[in-house]
């Protein structure tokens, strides 16, 4: 009776000490038990050798909810050291099957339409914000017929265009905003807020067009805070329930829609030519297979779509870089020598041209995304038995299956002392490259809709996913984190707080990974460089 008794306790405490309460204490207790010790006796009598191994868990639902949430990856390779790459595990009633390396990544990422979902996992949590008929919220064909507008759209010639407005709306942000002060002072920054906010006017600025990025100097920036709210942990079991924050989503989607159908308007009654080289112009102007324009209210949505789900990639990884820089001076002087050489000593603009020839610089955004990939987790819906290759396993229609790239970019096998962050590892002559493959030149080619890409899981470094669903904004991201990067790197010394090394943990409650709050670091403005006559 000694657990028993405790549980009963504890409710008794909640309802009262009278005979009634205690008693259907009790019973509540003793059922809690019951279903406990039942679920413990089922996990060591009938597991099915067909099915990948169990983690063991004690609570019926809740299985290693817990244990995952915390630490995702502490989690994963715990698990891999006691059953291998593959296994299961119970996330919130759901048997979550995980299948980690190269070939787990492979397995999952590439795997068949036909054979996996991914709009039945995440088109619950994401409809409501981006809007109807798109994304996850579309029949396949048409989500790889949007994901190609979007990578056409995204030229050469528009990621050209794109680096001088990202410059420029990173140093008037440094001019005006009160952070940074005007007399000099050095100060302490809080990474994760400076990096969001100017992570969202860079892409509204140059992605998005002018009149987006005017807007969020007003309540566009609110209404972009409720929205984000719809991503919070428990609308991927409640996305329909009438809390406050999910209110809140609903008014600003349609109000954020509204906005964007406002331009795409304007710019049709005034009849002018394309004038820039941002996304709305260019879905304005596509058309599905069957001739259909896309309509207005799908161009909003996509755009919608853009605007959010880059910004949490992208503001997490550049704050991660500051915090990193912070405790390597040395890279940072390498980078800004590298700027001095590449650009020449008076420091003129950054040029999409430019921006490739820095070696360093760019090494320092891979580097940060091997080490803090942006998500950490990603999930397929099974829809057929899907056995797996070198094992007695077949995975059933009831699993989810789980795949975590940024497991092989943790593991001591592709990359050598994998959680030290060492720029200089992407090295071509460096011993802590290791095995990985760099380049996937040599990978083989698919089509799934969107035009030829690499399959790519074959590589241990896949930040940006693979597959058909394989983020097609990582050009831009690369342009805009090493954009901002070039600019931080031309304005500002980084330092740790009170002299304290390494860096903050993470923040792994949402769907994307960041550093956990405070995240500051120490800052004073470099001497710029006079302008030759």
């Amino acid at each position: 009776m000694g657990l028993i008794g405790f549980i009963s306790r504890c409710l008794s405490n909640c309802l009262g000490t009278s005979s009634p309460g205690l008693v259907f204490a009790t019973f509540i207790s003793s059922l809690l038990l019951l279903a406990i010790v039942a679920n413990v006796l089922s996990q060591l009598l009938f597991r099915n050798p067909n099915e990948p191994p169990l983690v063991f868990y004690w609570v019926p639902f809740i299985g290693s909810t817990v244990e995952y949430g915390i630490d995702p990856y502490r989690f994963f390779f715990q698990c891999r050291q006691k059953y291998g790459d593959v296994f299961t595990f119970i996330l919130l009633g759901k048997k979550t099957t995980v299948c980690l390396g190269v070939k787990g990544n492979d397995f999952i990422l590439n795997g068949k339409h036909k054979d996996l979902n991914a709009e039945e996992i995440y088109s619950p949590l994401t409809t409501p914000v981006f809007g109807k008929d798109v994304v996850y919220d579309c029949p396949n064909a048409k989500l790889m017929e949007q994901k190609k507008f979007v990578k056409f759209g995204l030229t050469s010639e528009s990621l050209k265009s794109y680096v001088p407005l990202i410059t420029s709306e990173v140093q008037s942000y440094m001019k005006s905003s009160p952070f940074f002060a005007v007399d000099r002072t050095p100060g302490t920054l809080d990474v994760s807020k400076i990096m969001a906010e100017i992570t969202i006017y860079t892409a509204s600025r140059s992605l998005q067009g002018r009149e987006v990025r005017s807007r969020f100097d007003s309540t566009f920036a609110d209404l972009y805070h409720d929205l984000d709210m719809g991503f919070s942990p428990i609308n991927f079991m409640l996305p329909w329930a009438p809390l406050p924050h999910n209110r809140k989503r609903d008014y600003a989607q349609q109000k954020m829609a509204q906005t964007y159908l406002d331009i795409i308007r304007e710019r049709r009654q005034a009849g002018t030519k394309r004038d820039s080289e941002d996304m709305i112009w260019n879905l304005m102007q596509c058309s599905y297979k069957d001739g259909r324009p896309v309509p207005d209210t799908e161009v909003a949505h996509m755009m919608i779509a853009l605007l959010m789900a880059g910004q949490h990639s992208s503001s997490s990884t550049s704050a991660w870089i500051l915090l990193r820089l912070a405790t390597r001076p040395d890279i940072m002087d390498e980078l800004y020598d590298e700027l001095i050489r590449v650009l020449g000593p008076d420091l003129p603009p950054l040029t999409y041209d430019t921006l490739q020839k820095l070696t360093m610089n760019a090494q320092v955004v891979r580097e940060t995304l091997r080490i803090h990939a942006p998500i950490h987790s990603i999930m397929r819906r099974v829809t057929s038995p899907m056995p797996v290759e070198g094992t007695p396993y077949t995975i059933p229609t009831t699993h989810v299956l789980l795949a975590a790239p940024g497991v092989t970019s943790k593991t001591s096998n592709h990359f050598p002392e994998p959680d030290l962050w060492e720029p200089h590892r992407w090295d071509a002559d460096s011993p802590l490259k290791g095995s990985n493959k760099e380049t996937e030149a040599e990978d083989e080619k698919i089509d799934y809709g969107y035009g030829l890409v690499s399959k790519g899981a074959s590589s241990p470094y896949l930040p940006f996913g693979a597959g058909r669903h394989r983020c097609i904004g990582e050009a831009f991201a690369y342009v805009q984190l090493g954009a901002i990067l070039a600019e931080f790197t031309r304005m500002l010394k980084l330092g740790t707080v009170d002299g304290k090394a390494g860096v903050v943990g993470t923040d792994y409650s949402s769907l994307f990974s960041r550093p956990l709050a405070p995240a500051v670091v120490k800052w004073e403005w470099r001497q710029q460089p006079e302008k030759t006559a």
